[in-house]
């Protein structure tokens, strides 16, 4: 049996562009802040190390609690009662 191409497989399995959530929004404006990124448009979020991402969530939850909010179903952001 002959073997497929590779590439063309893959390119009907493309994922569609993820709409961005609040809190995603929110990750990237402060990633933006610490300089991340252009790390994370190149190579993603898992490649950041974890001195990166514990600075990211740091200061994520700092926000939460600025904002008075908790994260809720899908990366919504609920206002805390």
């Amino acid at each position: 049996m002959p073997k497929k191409a590779k590439g063309t497989a893959n390119k009907a399995r493309q994922k569609k562009p993820k709409e961005l959530t609040p809190l995603d929004r929110l990750k990237l404006e402060i990633a933006q802040e610490l300089g991340l990124s252009e790390k994370i448009a190149r190579a993603g979020w898992a490649e950041l190390t974890a001195a990166e991402s514990g600075r990211l969530g740091g200061i994520l939850n700092r926000r939460l609690k600025e904002l008075q909010c908790v994260i809720g179903p899908k990366g919504t952001l609920i206002p805390r009662a």
